[in-house]
């Protein structure tokens, strides 16, 4: 959706590894917006970001406007199950208004491979499933989560943190690797809870407004009892007006779905 920082362009540079030509979109997609979500303030940089996209070795970028995309059209993309809990509950019309712009952004572009960031974790199970149940003739590639030295995962609304925020927001990914430690150690059922509660209440305790973090299988987006190969921890908190997004794996392992 514009905006680009290192994590987009990390997707570019995977691409332009793998592909002989690469096409970039930029479309900041209204239809996944809530009517109280940042729509009009959004930020924007298209004149950067085309010359972002250029050094990273983009060779087209497809700008659409709104009349391109949908134009009258009333058609909708669903995606049940996957796209059910956590940010389905917060965001009840998020995802599906990802999944119509992104169906629409592969009818008019036609690639044979697009890649997608890992920190929005339901966003790619939501896409695979898409791609798997509509028999959509792309092939997806994830790339891991890009974050500054901090270790705060890169997001385009991160601009929306004052530097006290930016500092406080670094607690994230130190209470997710916690998580993951304590979950690694005990691999019990009858600790899991325990572990995660202990997690919501660190990240509220320094200033967080937790909506949810659970163990979850990337796969099916459900949550688990204890973790397994693959298994991740997500997040989404609010800090101030910012809600951060993120995600790891319990052992390490990329993000892979099976057919």
């Amino acid at each position: 959706m514009g905006a680009l920082h290192d994590g987009h362009l990390a997707l570019v540079r995977a691409a332009a590894e793998q592909c002989s030509q690469v096409v970039a979109s930029i479309f900041v997609n209204p239809t996944q917006f809530a009517p109280h979500e940042d729509l009009s303030t959004y930020p924007r940089n298209e004149d950067l970001d085309k010359q972002l996209l250029e050094s990273a070795g983009c060779h087209v970028v497809f700008l659409p406007d709104t009349a391109t995309v949908y134009g009258g059209s009333s058609t909708k993309v669903r995606v049940e199950g996957v796209s059910s809990r956590y940010e389905g509950e917060f965001r009840p019309t998020h995802f599906e208004g990802v999944a119509t712009v992104v169906t629409k952004l592969f009818g008019l572009v036609q690639p044979q491979r697009a890649y997608f960031g890992t920190k929005d974790l339901q966003q790619c199970a939501v896409i695979n499933r898409l791609v798997r149940d509509l028999f959509l003739p792309v092939e997806l590639k994830f790339v891991e989560t890009v974050r500054e030295p901090s270790g705060l995962a890169r997001s385009s609304r991160n601009a929306y943190l004052s530097g006290d925020e930016r500092q406080a927001a670094t607690a994230v990914i130190r209470v997710l690797t916690q998580c993951c430690e304590g979950l690694r150690r005990s691999s019990e059922e009858a600790f899991t809870g325990s572990i995660l509660e202990d997690s919501r209440k660190t990240l509220a305790d320094s200033g967080f407004a937790v909506d949810y973090l659970d163990l979850v299988d990337p796969q099916t987006m459900e949550p688990l009892n204890k973790p397994s190969p693959g298994s991740r921890v997500v997040v989404a908190a609010r800090l101030g007006k910012v809600r951060l997004l993120d995600n790891i794996s319990v052992y390490g392992t990329p993000l892979q779905f099976t057919a």
